[in-house]
């Protein structure tokens, strides 16, 4: 009876033992069972994909770039065969020996090429090196056993056939950026993607930039690709076409030379930028095919700044080409008209301080037409007495200066049309007359761009007829093959009545005739226009010009349009510290008018 007792303990034992050896096995089967759904269900497609990228890669196709033309179909840049170094990093088992290994075959900037194979791109092909040399391609593919996850991709690269011609106005490309890469703009792309960063390049860049396509391909363990799967082939850019006229361009480069400044020539009718030169200016191509990081920073150190487009960056005191200006103000407000004289003996004593012509002896009596013609400073330092700041401020805004223009360039400058409000908010103080006198002759705090002074006298030529200066004549659709003229911005006319505009431009044709601006005098076209000379600090009237340095002479001015009668053209030219305006600028703008009437018509493009 005790064996029977005991063994009914030991059954009983077992048995429970057994229910919790079934309730563990129970619960491993349903972790199992979890760890399955997980794995086949909620993450599937991720596995799937990391499966299918152990044996398939994915390659970004580039597509080519939209051509840029002038107005006559002249090529301004376009693109050229060549090799670019990628490297697929899943396929790199030691980034830091690939890093040793490189520099064997390809030139390679070895202070970013660390930050390209760094762990924080993990997955991915990321862009070594453009523009590779034969040599170095051919290196490459010799060595692919030895260099896992490098290949040599044909693309095609940015080139601008005419070198430093425009600079500024084409621009140049470069690999987008980290910080670009996070701005809005850029949502859609993806590193190593060539998108314009400067000049039209730039503003014009989603009609250039095209749609990518891609390839997939079969690869082996090593990452050495096999078979190609898929192909979806890239769309190439739209072609444009530029309102610039490249003959009238590079004439107006040729004719700074070595000097800094700039020439802006407009269509005054409908906005057209027809030349838009600055100097010093650089090559595109240097910096479209990738630069290192020290020459970079030698462009940026040089002490003549040539990547600043003075066209619409450069902020100077307009000088007496500002005197157009007040011309309009005065008229309009009938501070004077233009028969009254006042009489100049070559002074306007103000205050305590006497404000000089800039001819010793003064003018005479002078009435609008004369003080235009010779430029007389006293006589608009009177008008400008009577006026007072804000009517002068108003005027120039109707002029367009103190704002951008909108022409599609970046980093346009507006330059500053001061006011009481203006010298009330930015410098705590209120405006003191005399200050009004220096902007009556274009300097104190006034300051323009060249291309709103080929505006403002684009107004002029066309009695008040305000065009929006604009670089984009075409597009040439790539989809469709299909060539449309862009439409012109809005224009507007403004309120000041033809009377005044006829006394300012029979006043500027006097400017040519017999006034300061003789050397603008030609013999095939009328031309009208304004001498101009810039102070860049301030000196005494006893002191020898001649043995100032360079870098302190005044700046030389000339703003003109051609013909009087039928304007054609509107020109602002400015040349740093060369002086007078009416010697060192004026005939700059009289030889490219003459030019520009002169050419022959262009090439039928079918559309323009």
């Amino acid at each position: 009876m005790f064996d029977t007792s005991r063994q009914a303990n030991e059954l009983a034992d077992i048995q429970s033992r057994l229910v919790f050896l079934k309730v563990g096995l129970l619960m491993i089967l349903v972790l199992l069972g979890l760890r399955l759904w997980q794995l086949q269900i909620r993450d599937g497609a991720y596995y799937q994909d990391l499966a299918r990228d152990n044996r398939t890669r994915s390659i970004v196709l580039e597509p080519a770039r939209g051509l840029l033309y002038d107005r006559n179909g002249e090529l301004l840049a376009n693109n050229i065969p060549s090799f670019q170094l990628y490297v697929s990093l899943e396929d790199v088992q030691d980034r830091d020996a690939l890093m040793a290994q490189l520099p064997h075959y390809v030139d390679l900037n070895m202070d970013t090429l660390p930050e390209k194979l760094s762990l924080k791109y993990r997955r991915g092909r990321v862009k070594i090196k453009s523009g590779l040399s034969l040599k170095e391609a051919a290196l490459i593919e010799s060595h692919r056993i030895e260099l896992p996850g490098v290949a040599i991709q044909p693309e095609y690269q940015r080139h601008y056939p005419l070198g430093n011609s425009a600079s500024h106005v084409i621009g140049y490309v470069g690999e987008i950026s980290e910080a670009q890469l996070k701005n809005p703009e850029f949502v859609d792309l993806q590193a190593g993607r060539v998108i314009g960063q400067h000049g039209v390049e730039r503003t014009l860049d989603a009609h250039l930039l095209g749609e990518t396509g891609q390839k997939v391909i079969e690869v082996d363990a090593f990452g050495y690709p096999k078979r190609s799967l898929s192909i979806q082939p890239p769309v190439a850019g739209d072609d444009l076409y530029l309102t610039l006229d490249i003959r009238l361009q590079r004439l107006a480069e040729d004719l700074l030379g070595e000097e800094s400044g700039a020439i802006v020539a407009l269509d005054p009718w409908n906005g057209d930028v027809l030349a838009l030169a600055s100097r010093p200016g650089f090559n595109p191509n240097d910096l479209s095919g990738g630069i290192s990081p020290q020459a970079w920073q030698q462009l940026l150190q040089d002490a003549r700044h040539p990547l600043t487009n003075r066209a619409i960056q450069g902020q100077y005191p307009p000088g007496s080409t500002f005197k157009i200006v007040m011309a309009a103000a005065l008229l309009e407000t009938k501070t004077m008209t233009a028969e009254e004289s006042v009489t100049c003996n070559g002074t306007f004593p103000f205050g305590r301080r006497v404000f000089r012509d800039w001819k010793r002896g003064g003018h005479g009596a002078v009435n609008l037409n004369k003080a235009l013609a010779e430029s007389c400073d006293v006589y608009f330092y009177k008008v400008g007495n009577q006026m007072g700041i804000d009517p002068i401020a108003s005027y120039s805004r109707q002029f367009g200066l103190g704002e951008k223009t909108g022409i599609a360039l970046p980093s346009e400058r507006t330059g500053l049309v001061p006011s009481s409000e203006w010298k009330q908010k930015n410098r705590g103080e209120r405006w003191y007359p005399g200050e009004t006198i220096s902007i009556s002759i274009g300097q104190g705090f006034l300051s323009v761009t060249p291309i709103q002074m080929a505006k403002a006298v684009s107004i002029v030529a066309t009695n008040g007829h305000v065009a929006q200066p604009r670089l984009l004549k075409g597009i040439r659709l790539r989809r469709t093959g299909n060539l449309k003229e862009e439409p012109a911005p809005p224009t507007h006319q403004l309120t000041i009545s033809a009377n005044t505009f006829s006394h300012i431009k029979e006043g500027l044709a006097a400017v040519v005739n017999r006034g300061t601006a003789k050397l603008a005098q030609s013999s095939i076209v009328s031309i009208a226009g304004k001498t101009g000379t810039a102070q860049v600090i301030a000196l005494k009237d006893d002191d020898d010009k001649t043995e100032i340095a360079k870098k302190h002479r005044d700046h030389a001015w000339f703003v003109a349009f051609a013909p009087v009668e039928q304007p054609k053209i509107a020109v602002a030219v400015i040349v740093e510290h060369m002086g007078h305006g009416g010697s060192a600028a004026a005939p700059l703008a009289k030889a490219l008018i003459e030019a520009y009437i002169n050419f022959e018509p262009p090439q039928d493009l079918n559309a323009f």
